[in-house]
Order: C-alpha cells, then structure tokens, then sequence
C-alpha cells in the first residue's frame, strides 16, 4: 500500500540519469556569462584556487555562521612534514533576536563572542589572520569579499541583503579594537562546504569535491578557470560554489515533484525558492514525513483513521525521529517509541508502514543527492580528459553523519551513475572552522609565494626608462663601430658587407646560391625573371654535413661542399654553365669586398681547422680548381641577415633593414657610406651587417643581466661573449628558463621542491617549449603534458608558475631586440634629416615567426621607443637562399652598369 502510495518518490536509474543529465545542463548555464542571471543553479566564484599543498604553517582564527550556534576557532598548522593541525573551539548560542534583529547587532555579536574567545586562549596579544565561515549564498569578487545574495536556514537579518558581509565584520572590528583589544585581519570569507573541502583536502590531496548534507545541502568543486565566464582570467582552476539547493526553481524538476513536496513548500519561509534543498535535507525529510504520515491517516490507511494534535503540528516530526525509526537492527521499537510520544497507539502494521515512509523519504533524498554529485564528478572527469578517474569528496553535515543508512546508500548510488569514476568519500572534521583557517593558510602561503615568485622575476620586467638607456646604449655602440679609430675596440662590429645596392626589379637571370649555416647544406638554382611577369623560382637540394667533417679540415669540409654543388648541377643537367653565384655563409666574416669574406671565428659547432683568418671564398675556388669538373664565378659572400633584407627588398623597395630573430640574433641595414669611415668613398650606400649579438659585452647593459643571464653564459661554449645574443636569441632563452625554474624549486615554490634529474640538464628546455607553454590557446592540462615530457611531473599550480616564467623572460627578450632595432631606425630617420620616417623591416627567425607573442611585443615597443618612425615588419622568404641570389643579381647588375 505505501508503495503504490508513493509510487512517485521511487526513483529508477534511467530517472537519476536523467537528472544528473538536467544538473549538468544548469552547471554550464550557471558558469555562462550570458546564462548566469538566469541560471537557478549559481555557480558562484569562491576566489578559493588552490588546495592545501601540505607546506601551509602558522596560527589562524576562524568564526563560523550559519548553523544553529556560532562557533570560532583557533587552528595550529604544522610544517612538520606529517602534516599536522591543532583546533581549539568554543561554542556559542545564536539567539533568535540575533539571528532576526538588525545587521550591526548580528556583526556586533560575532566580534563579542571572537573577543570572549581570545581572551580565554590568551591570544589578545597576537594579531592573528580570520578566516570567516558564512554559509549562506554570496557573490564574491575577491577571497575577502562577500555581497549577500539571500538568507536561508531561518536567518533573516535587516539590512545585509545585497551588501558586503566581510565589509561589516571588519567594520564591527574597527569598531571594538580599542575596547576589546583584539587586532584582526580577515584574509578570506568561506562557505561551509569549500571549508570541507579544504579540510579533507588537507589530509588527501586528492580531494576536489565538499559536499554537505545536513540542515542545508550544497556542493563545490575545483572547476578550470578557462570556463568560468563571470572571473577574469583562464589560468588554473578555482573553487566553485554551486548553490545547488536552487536546483529545480525554475520548474526543472516538477515532473519529480509530488503533492507532499508542493505542500511542504507553500508552507515554508521562502516558497518557490530551494526546491532541490527541501527534497534532500534534513531541515524538511521530518515535515515531508508529517505530511505523507498525515494524509494517509486521514484516508484511513494507518491509526485507524485517528489524527492526533501531534500530525497536525507542523515541525512535530523531526529528522532525528526519521533516523531513529529507520534503526532496522532494533526492529519496530523505535518506531513505536517515537509514534506513542506523538500520541499515536500504533498497530505492528502501523509501524511497519511508518517506517516505510521514512526509508522511501530518506532514500529519494539520498537517490536525487547522488545524481547531482555524479554530474559534477563527471565535469571533473571530462574537465581533465581521462577515460578514467581517481577523486576523494569530502563530505560534512548531520544527515549524512547520523543517519544510519543514508552514507551507505549514498556511494553505491554514486558508483552505479559513475562506474568510470574512483570515490573516496572522506568525513570532515569541523569542515567549516578548520575549514576556514585552511583556505586563510592556502592564502596566507599563496601571498608568501607570489613574493617570492615577483622578487625571482622582477629583473625581467624593464622598464620604459630602462629600455630607453638599452636604445640610447645601442646608438652608441653603433656609432664606435663605424669610426676607424674606435672600430678595432667596438663589441657591435659593424661589418661592411660591399653590398652596396638593393634590387630595383630589373634583375633577371640564372643564378646559383649556397648556403651554409648549420648541420645542413644547400645548394640552389634560382631563375630571376623582370618586366610585367616578374618572378623568382627555385629548386633546391639538402645534403647533410656529417660531425667528422664539421670538425675536420677546412680541406675536408670545402671539398665536400663542392661534390655536394657536383651532384646538384648533375641533378639540374646543368654542369657545362658558368653560372653566377652567391655564397650565403652564416659565420661571422670580415669582408674586403663583396666577393671576399675573411672568417673571424666559426659558431654553431663548426670547428674544421685551417680556416678562421682565410677567405672563404678562395677556398671555395681551390676546391672547384682540385674537383676540375666545372667552373663558377662566384661573385658574392652573403650573411643570411643581408640576405633576410634582400628578399623583402625584392617585394619592398622600402626596405633596408634586415633582422633575424631565431636561434641566433642579428641585424642588418643600408648606411649611407659617408658614415662608414673603415671603408673608402662617400657616395651611395651600402649594408652594413651589425653583428649585434656582440653588444654588451663591455659591460654596458650589466645593470640588466639578472644573475641567471650569468649562469647561462657561464656555462655556454664563449663565455663572456655575445651577452645581447644569449638575452634575445631562440638558443638561449629555454637555458634561462631552466634555470629560473631551479632557482624556484630550490624555494619550495615549485615541483614541490624536488629538482628532477631531467631539469638538471644543460638545453632540456628547448626554446620550442616556450613558444608551445605561452600560446593562448593550450589549456593547462597540455602545458603539464609538455612539463611531463620533459620529465617534470607538475600539479595544477606549477603550470601557471612555469607559464609566467616562460612569459616574463621571452617578454624581456623582445623589448631588448625592440630597443635595439629602435636605435636603428631613429639612427635612419636623423641621418636623412626627416620629420617622420617610413620604413620596412625584413624579418626571419623562428622566434619571431613561431613564438605567440614575440612579434607583437616587439613592434610595440619599437614604437613606443621611435615614435617618429612608421615600421612595417615584412616576413622574409628564404632569406639565405633567395636573398643570396638576389644579392647576386644585383652585385652583377651594377657591376654591368659600373662597366658601362
């Protein structure tokens, strides 16, 4: 009979799955910037964004509102590495003038009783940080901030609707410091179910989820930032308060809705609002059981037909007599106890009937809190993208810790809607106190650790008036290294290139060019066509260059490069021309003319021997004269950056600077030749190729070296050489990360203080790391794949340290280079006496075309620092290839005009 009676709280798995389906429909909406005033269910932001990680220490208070006493708390943290805490409480009562008088008596409340309570543990003298439990709907916008959504739990306070409660308590502080002599700084507002789960997170580092089920139900878990509109920000993840007792207001949830819920609302405080709370907790489960007990009674179905006072008495029944009829170990006696003192003379029947009710009202309410917890066990699942998961939930609240079946049932219902999920569910202990003081802890280590990580990052951060003194710096390097007489003892070379021209469109031809620059060789054959069907094609070849001939002899390495051309004019069918060609040699060289190219010190791992002081280029010709096979005229020796100028010169005629922004760092650009005192003659202009890597290492830029730029070029192959390069450039710049990243964990900021073997590697972190760890568009969980790659196994947490410091040092390394290409171009723009300079920069690197943020920060601060000057940065195509046979095209072309 009771259960055709109550047909309808039956619910099925197909139902609950259903539910967990509508429950997770309304999480999105309520994390939607656009859903969210709409949204029953509120998702509010708690600012709560890390557990504890177990490192936390120190003394904390904590008060707690919201249950039927107040309590606060003093709680010891321990860095003792067990993990340890020590809570002292007291309680106290919240009398009903209290909790229905006016705010500032409310307030003024709370601090008489934080007063009382310092003064018997004798902590006035301290100032100590607060944690403050509220637990009741707030909007929060900081960790120390709460605006009062609604009261629930028969609070109903004049005057603190809609205004910010940690604003209050503060104030009431202010208010009594002198009197009550207390000094405390309320760090954080918590909602009882985050202080749970901060409470059992702090035993299991596991656990991601509070939950309560007791006078009120709620939920909170750790959600991704990238998916909580209503917060600034998509690094991380933070604390969400679901307010899920909202569920079903909007009419979500009628189809499950009997007759008993809809009469229990009507009378209720707030009817139509927690609908979901008043069919799970246990404020209402005792009413619910009135309300079925009383119909029935009425229909003649239990006490033959007598209703008592005691069933037309609302609140009679209380959730404590549902617990203890449902105690089926001492069979029926309880139950009938408990119906005599409401003066109802129970049969056997009766009771059994009774007790019925009472296990199909407890187990709806547990069957409906298990879907709404599956739904958000299965958005952290999906959140992290596993197939499978392993979580712990904290839990908390009367029902769930006094019922005598209710735990049990709870979990399998959980199991059952999520099988791919491992629960632990873990008790608190005083959730909401110690709870409090957790999250004060978690801020508390936090804000000591945001120091720590700003003091280890703040020389990277340069300002305008720095970056200024870098360009100011710049010019006059410049300036040394193209006088004769400072040139010898300048550390930016200046290095004439005898290219003295950039292409005009007349080009046409043939031409072959090499290119030689790191662990592969190139040859190529360009065709250069002119006129309206303007063009430039190509067809290239690689060849490797062995190690042994990398650091053979300079015989050895020329021979091979010339059997590499060999093979090439074969390949082409092209072995009887003489073609012009250009000889694209990315090694620092001291240039006579444009075919003379003198090697001042080989790089890149280069160190075949017999050729630094010798001409490059006569050596190339031995080796054609050795082969004897064929005959080239080679008419220029080309820096790849010259190169990077002359194939955007080709596109734009307005360009004549040259930058490269890679594993190396150069530029080069057209100085007027009356400025260029090494070289003869005063007309025309020719490119000057700056070697700009070199700048500093007088010692000019050291109020700028961090001590971790002096680890890096300590341990480099030149120590005490190119300083500007190893501060810009792709081959330096993950070194630098390595080892910031070291320098933190020796702190215990990061890695939780284990410096890995992989992580003591010299070039683990290669500058491709960079560039994937800062794009926009990686989530966190694949910038900790990345780290796990590397052999780094990082929490949530260290992610986002290791993204700032990625952030911060290629940030540094682009406002150098923007400063220095700053000097160039106001240097351009003053040599031709002009207001306003247009010019264009050809650009190659792959720091500057793969890195996300490289390039912009680099051409904003190039105008912040030449704000007279119109810059359009122009990507090069193939620079060493292309640009040397353009190079090449347009030494033959006035060379041809020179004879004429």
């Amino acid at each position: 009979q009771v259960d055709r009676y109550l047909y309808h709280m039956r619910l099925s798995d197909d139902v609950l799955l259903d539910v967990m389906a509508r429950f997770q429909a309304e999480m999105v909406k309520g994390l939607g910037k656009d859903t969210n005033p709409t949204a029953t269910v509120k998702m509010l932001p708690t600012f709560v964004r890390s557990l504890p990680d177990g490192s936390e220490k120190g003394e904390f208070l904590a008060v707690d509102l919201g249950g039927s006493q107040f309590r606060a708390h003093q709680v010891k943290v321990f860095d003792d590495g067990k993990q340890s805490s020590q809570l002292e409480s007291k309680f106290y009562p919240t009398p009903k003038e209290v909790i229905q008088g006016n705010g500032a008596e409310l307030f003024d409340y709370v601090v008489d009783c934080l007063s009382d309570f310092m003064e018997t543990k004798n902590l006035k003298h301290k100032k100590l940080p607060l944690g403050f439990t509220f637990s009741f709907p707030c909007k929060q916008t900081k960790l120390e901030e709460g605006i009062l959504l609604a009261w629930t739990k028969h609070f109903k306070v004049r005057g603190v609707q809609d205004t910010d409660v940690v604003r209050s308590l503060r104030k009431a502080l202010q208010q009594h410091k002198a009197s009550f002599d207390i000094d405390v700084d309320v760090l954080a507002l918590v909602n009882d179910t985050v202080g749970t789960m901060m409470t059992c997170g702090y035993d299991d580092q596991r656990c991601e989820v509070g939950l309560i089920i007791g006078t009120g139900t709620n939920a909170c878990y750790m959600e991704e930032m990238r998916h909580i509109d209503l917060v600034e920000g998509d690094e991380g993840r933070m604390c969400i308060n679901t307010e899920w007792g909202a569920f079903g207001d909007d009419g979500a949830l009628d189809d499950l809705r009997t007759e008993f819920d809809r009469e229990l609302d009507l009378g209720s405080l707030n009817p139509g609002k927690q609908l979901f709370e008043k069919m799970i907790s246990s404020l209402y489960l005792g009413e619910l059981v009135r309300l079925i007990l009383l119909k029935m009674t009425k229909e003649g179905l239990l006490f033959n037909g007598k209703v008592s006072t005691a069933l037309l008495t609302k609140g009679k029944i209380e959730m404590k007599h549902v617990s203890a009829m449902e105690k089926y170990k001492e069979g029926l006696s309880n139950t009938k106890e408990i119906l005599m003192e409401l003066n109802l003379f129970p049969s056997e029947e009766d009771c059994i009937a009774v007790q019925h009710v009472c296990t199909i009202v407890s187990f709806r309410s547990a069957n409906l809190c298990a879907a709404a917890l599956a739904a958000i066990l299965t958005r952290l699942r999906e959140n992290k993208k596993l197939l499978r998961m392993r979580t712990t939930v904290g839990i908390d609240g009367g029902l769930y810790k006094t019922h005598p079946q209710y735990a049990k049932r709870l979990h399998k219902v959980v199991r059952r809607l999520v099988p791919n999920c491992d629960v632990r569910f873990l008790l608190s202990v005083s959730g909401s106190g110690k709870g409090a003081a957790m999250v004060t802890a978690v801020a508390y280590r936090l804000a000591a650790q945001r120091k720590q990580i700003d003091a280890a990052l703040a020389p990277f951060l340069l300002s305008l008036e720095t970056l200024r003194e870098v360009k100011d710096k710049m010019r006059t390097e410049l300036e040394y290294g193209l006088k004769r007489e400072t040139q010898a003892s300048a550390t930016v070379k200046m290095l004439p290139t005898y290219v003295c021209g950039t292409p005009d469109g007349t080009e046409k031809g043939k031409f072959l060019a090499l290119d030689l620059g790191g662990t592969n060789f190139r040859v190529l054959l360009v065709k250069i066509r002119s006129g309206r069907r303007r063009s430039v094609q190509m067809y290239n070849k690689i060849f490797a260059i062995p190690l042994e001939i990398m650091q053979g002899t300079g015989e050895e390495l020329f021979d091979h490069i010339v059997q590499c051309i060999a093979d090439f004019l074969e390949y082409m069918g092209i072995k009887g021309a003489r073609l012009p060609l250009g000889f694209t040699f990315s090694f620092p060289c001291r240039q006579a003319s444009i075919d003379k190219g003198t090697l001042v010190g080989w790089t890149k791992g280069f160190k075949a021997t017999d050729c630094e002081g010798e001409d490059v280029v006569d050596m190339l010709r031995e080796a054609i004269r050795r082969r004897n096979e064929f005959d080239l005229d080679i008419v220029a020796v080309v820096n790849d950056t010259v190169g990077t100028m002359m194939t955007c010169g080709y596109e734009d005629p307005n360009c004549e600077i040259g930058l490269i922004a890679g594993t190396g760092s150069n530029v080069c650009y057209m100085e007027d030749m009356k400025n260029i005192e090494i070289v003869e003659g005063n007309e025309g202009k020719m490119c000057i190729n700056t070697e700009w890597g070199g700048f500093g290492d007088n010692g000019c830029i050291d109020n700028i070296r961090t001590k971790y730029d002096k680890e890096v070029d300590e341990g480099s192959l030149n120590p005490g050489k190119q300083r500007y390069e190893k501060m810009t450039s792709g081959m330096y710049l993950g070194e630098i990360v390595r080892q910031i990243l070291i320098d933190l964990t020796k702190q215990g900021l990061l890695f939780r203080g284990q410096i890995s073997e992989s992580l003591r590697k010299r070039g683990i972190f290669e500058t491709k790391f960079l560039s994937q760890i800062e794009s926009d568009r990686l989530a966190l969980l694949q910038v900790r794949r990345i780290l796990q790659q590397l052999g780094l196994d990082s929490t949530c947490e260290d992610s986002i340290i290791v993204k700032e410091v990625c952030g911060a040092v290629s940030k540094r390394a682009a406002q150098l280079c923007g400063a220095g290409l700053a000097a160039i171009v106001e240097k351009k723009r003053e040599d031709q006496g002009a207001e306003h300079l247009q010019i264009t920069v050809g650009v190659d690197g792959t720091l500057y075309k793969l890195h996300p943020h490289f390039s912009r920060v680099l051409r904003e601060t190039v105008k912040e620092l030449a704000p007279r000057c119109d810059v359009t940065f122009m990507l090069s195509e193939d620079g060493s290839g292309k640009g040397a046979a353009l190079i090449t095209a347009v030494a033959k072309r006035l060379h041809n005009v020179g004879q004429k």
